[in-house]
């Protein structure tokens, strides 16, 4: 960079400082000639009682008057203003004119700017000519600029009540996600359903049930493999270490089954309900009838001879070789007199 350009440089930033640095002093009122181009800002005149009507007007009170105090030209009137003619692009004041308009006096004073978070450009005849490509890519920002406690306030509480929304649609998210799967948790708080589609009395009875089943289904055999190891002759003993991921957890796949026996659903209609193929539904539906045939069938669910004796009902006490009562149970339904109906 030339020496020519940094002292233009240096200049023009000491021009935009200054321009930069003139604030409205007016009570209530923020305007800055940073951020609006369009407004004027006017010294304070040198007459003694000229300075003193504006002081009343502006209701400031043992205020000292610096060379940077000023009153933006929001608060005259149009008539008091004189067009910019000179290349400084700056209004003038008439001669004897006094700011009258205020907010406490009805006047709305506000500015027709554009917002404070904006970013305002530069003026590209006030670049130096090295530095045009440079400008163009770029924009000023103030990163000084501290917005008003008003604004905090409003955000603080905007941000409050945003974090409460995001909140409440959190667990409406987690309740539809719930809803939406067809699975054993969904029902886990009620115990009606849980009887309905298992058949067992709580969801603690099944839960009991799945604990004492857990240790051995990862020894389960699937009917996919079995199938496969079947055409090529060779004989599974062992399930395959590697397998094709599970859509489905392994109590997902038994409250499958247990609803598939319990309610009579149709494989469609789960396979709807548990978002799955319907031939997956066959395949869990026959592995877990193998491997519950085989984990239970082992089990003797016969009482010996001894303790049937023990318990055996009174009607039954004559007869020493009974081992098993089987409950029949007559319906009677009322039929029509006539054969032929």
């Amino acid at each position: 960079m030339s020496i020519k350009s940094k002292v233009f440089k240096t200049e023009h930033f000491q021009k935009q400082e200054k321009k930069y640095s003139e604030h409205c002093c007016v009570p209530l009122c923020s305007a800055s000639a940073k951020f609006n181009s369009i407004l004027s800002f006017h010294d304070f005149p040198t007459h003694s009682d000229l300075r003193r009507q504006w002081l009343v007007n502006i209701r400031r009170d043992h205020f000292t008057i610096t060379s940077h105090t000023r009153v933006c030209s929001r608060h005259f009137a149009s008539d008091q203003l004189i067009e910019p003619t000179t290349l400084d692009g700056r209004r003038r004041l008439i001669k004897g004119a006094v700011p009258t308009l205020f907010e406490w006096n009805g006047y709305k004073v506000e500015p027709p700017r554009r917002s404070v978070w904006e970013r305002t450009e530069r003026r590209p005849e006030l670049v130096p000519p090295d530095d045009q490509e440079e400008h163009s890519l770029t924009r000023e920002h103030d990163y000084c600029s501290v917005p008003e406690p008003s604004a905090l306030d409003i955000s603080a509480s905007a941000a409050e009540d945003l974090s409460k929304d995001v909140e409440t649609l959190r667990k409406e998210i987690q309740e539809l996600r719930v809803q939406r799967e067809f699975g054993l948790q969904r029902f886990a708080g009620s115990d009606t359903d849980i009887r309905f589609y298992t058949r067992f009395p709580s969801y603690d009875h099944l839960m009991a049930f799945w604990f004492l089943i857990e240790p051995c289904i990862y020894k389960m055999i699937r009917v996919s493999r079995a199938k496969s190891a079947a055409n090529r002759n060779e004989e599974v003993l062992t399930p395959a270490r590697t397998s094709m991921r599970q859509l489905l957890q392994p109590i997902d796949e038994f409250f499958l089954f247990l609803v598939f026996l319990s309610a009579g659903l149709k494989k469609r209609d789960l396979a709807h309900r548990f978002n799955i193929h319907q031939s997956t539904v066959s395949c869990i539906i026959a592995t877990w009838t193998n491997f519950l045939a085989t984990a239970l069938g082992s089990q003797c669910i016969w009482l010996t001879r001894e303790e049937v004796q023990a318990y055996l009902p009174e009607e039954f006490k004559d007869f020493s070789d009974t081992q098993i009562i089987l409950d029949c149970t007559e319906l009677r339904c009322q039929t029509p007199s006539s054969p032929l109906l």
